[in-house]
């Protein structure tokens, strides 16, 4: 019953998000941020309330993943999920199941300019984010005091596209290049498991609010609500920076770059990054 919008951070999930509920959740495609709240994020703490409240206890929380999910699907009605999570098991906890998935659609972007928009996003470094975070196997991260499972950038690619019939692999590159082919592509994946009508001029107020200039516009008079807290001076952390594809051509050290694509090689080679 759920269509999961599966991605790594900084590749495209919020844009496929704006999309989605602007054709789906509003009268005339006109996509404003109050929407995104149509389409929730998972894991949350409200998924395991009365389940457990280790909730920086990943082991014990595995525990509950598919059950709290049965509870979300108990009204047997199709609802689409965003989430940055592995697509793992642990033990015999699976993440998710054929019970509970109809299909993912997953956003990938090419991991040198994940680095750079994670790592500006984050207030970390780009060292950090490109050795100690992408490159590892274990990586964790915490969503309002919940902790996740990230993995590597490749590990996080593979989980939820290999082995799966119902997928919709989507580029973040090829958002940029011709919009209106993805949310085609899009739709037509979506209408496998529910009917939904859109005008050509719905889908054309969608391309027009959904750029990354005017999402740009809205965050800068503070109708975002999703940006990041910046620790040492307490502003938020611009989320609508760049949006653009290659920027690691006049940013990533060299250095990075190479271990990059030696460590993502069959990956990047694969998405025709390399």
């Amino acid at each position: 019953m759920i269509v999961w919008l599966a991605s790594y951070p900084k590749s495209g999930n919020t844009l496929v998000r704006s999309i989605l509920t602007s054709l789906i959740y509003s009268e005339d495609g006109n996509f404003n941020f109050n929407l995104l709240k149509k389409i929730d994020q998972y894991p949350q703490k409200k998924h395991f309330k009365g389940l457990t409240d280790k909730f920086n206890n990943l082991l014990e929380l595995s525990k509950f993943w598919t059950l709290s999910q049965d509870r979300l699907n108990a009204d047997k009605k199709l609802k689409f999920l965003k989430t940055h999570h592995l697509r793992c098991g642990i033990n015999n906890y699976t993440f998710t199941n054929k019970n509970n998935t109809a299909a993912v659609i997953y956003l990938v972007r090419d991991p040198r300019d994940v680095v750079i928009s994670y790592a500006k996003h984050s207030a970390y470094g780009i060292k950090d984010c490109s050795i100690d975070m992408m490159t590892s196997d274990n990586c964790i991260f915490t969503n309002k005091n919940l902790v996740s499972l990230l993995g590597s950038w490749s590990d996080h690619y593979n989980s939820w596209t290999k082995n799966n019939k119902n997928l919709l692999l989507i580029k973040y590159e090829d958002l940029l290049s011709n919009k209106k082919k993805e949310i085609m592509k899009i739709i037509n994946f979506i209408n496998n498991f529910t009917n939904i009508s859109i005008s050509n001029e719905k889908i054309n107020n969608c391309l027009n609010t959904t750029s990354f200039e005017h999402m740009h516009h809205m965050e800068e008079k503070g109708l975002f609500a999703e940006n990041n807290i910046d620790k040492k001076t307490g502003k938020k952390i611009k989320f609508f920076n760049k949006g653009k594809k290659d920027q690691w051509k006049n940013i990533l050290d060299n250095k990075i770059r190479i271990e990059m694509e030696k460590k993502f090689k069959n990956e990047m080679s694969e998405l025709k990054y390399i």
